[in-house]
């Protein structure tokens, strides 16, 4: 710091606070400085020029060795290309100064996606089993198949599918069985059609149904094979045209009064189209089960 005026810094005092300004050098001295630093500067400029007179020579040595650039690219080098398919990552920004604060922001993170909602499956009306079920919807008779002519050629043979397995036959249960085919030949006597004949066919496929109706807790005409009346007796070498079924009947009175106060079942039995008949009966906790086969 060179010569001049300065002040001192106030110090704390107890009672009044009071300035003062120390006497400065004399002129001579000051001139004696003012001398000293212009020589230094003399000497500072003259040692710049001989610096750039070296720098000068250095280069006019030298520039004749290599091709001429452009003083606008020299020295600079093309990037090498990046291989085919590469992203190149952007240039990093300047860093700031060291000491400012970073006022760079992240940008928000997306807002995040609704979470999808699965609407509640309303809950499935719970049925509480009776004791007593009643017959089922009977199974409408199916109309006489027709003969052909005699003229038509046969249909070549086709491979029937494999039948499922048949569940085990029912013990015939010859009692209460028996009553249900003399029951059906009143009525049907009543309404003026002719008897029918017990079938030992139509009876075991008919028991075959009340214990598979049992065993495997359905209860409908369509076993889970999915096999009507039709198919299993066609299955078991007969055929049948007409089906009752119940369950829950103590006996052949009560099923048989259940079956004719519903029109369906009653016009299955009072159909004087059909001829024979086969009885079904199934025990057990839930039962009985009752079926009824035309034919």
């Amino acid at each position: 710091m060179g010569h001049g005026r300065f002040g001192l810094f106030p110090v704390p005092l107890r009672g009044p606070r009071v300035h003062h300004l120390p006497v400065g050098p004399s002129p001579i001295a000051r001139l004696a400085a003012a001398l000293r630093r212009r020589s230094g500067l003399l000497t500072a400029a003259a040692a710049c020029a001989v610096v750039a007179a070296l720098v000068l020579t250095a280069v006019l040595l030298t520039g004749g060795a290599g091709s001429p650039e452009d003083p606008a690219t020299a020295g600079a080098s093309s990037p090498a290309p990046s291989p085919e398919g590469a992203e190149t990552a952007p240039a990093a920004p300047p860093s700031t100064a060291a000491g400012a604060p970073d006022t760079s922001t992240a940008p928000p993170p997306p807002d995040p996606a609704p979470a999808s909602t699965v609407a509640e499956a309303p809950p499935a009306a719970s049925t509480a089993g009776t004791p007593e079920a009643g017959p089922a919807d009977p199974v409408p008779p199916r109309p006489a198949p027709r003969p052909a002519p005699q003229a038509a050629p046969a249909p070549p043979p086709v491979a029937a599918r494999p039948a499922p397995a048949a569940p085990a036959a029912a013990p015939p249960n010859g009692p209460v069985e028996a009553q249900v085919l003399a029951l059906v030949n009143q009525q049907r006597a009543a309404a003026g059609c002719a008897a029918v004949t017990a079938d030992a066919g139509l009876a075991a496929v008919a028991r075959a149904h009340s214990a598979d109706m049992r065993d495997r807790g359905f209860f409908d005409h369509t076993n889970p094979d999915r096999q009507d009346p039709f198919d299993r007796a066609a299955a078991a070498g007969s055929s049948a045209r007409a089906e009752n079924i119940a369950r829950g009947q103590a006996d052949a009175a009560a099923v048989m009064q259940a079956w004719m106060t519903s029109p369906g079942h009653r016009a299955n039995i009072l159909n004087c189209g059909l001829t024979r008949l086969g009885v079904g009966v199934a025990d057990g906790p839930g039962g009985p089960w009752w079926t009824q086969l035309f034919g």
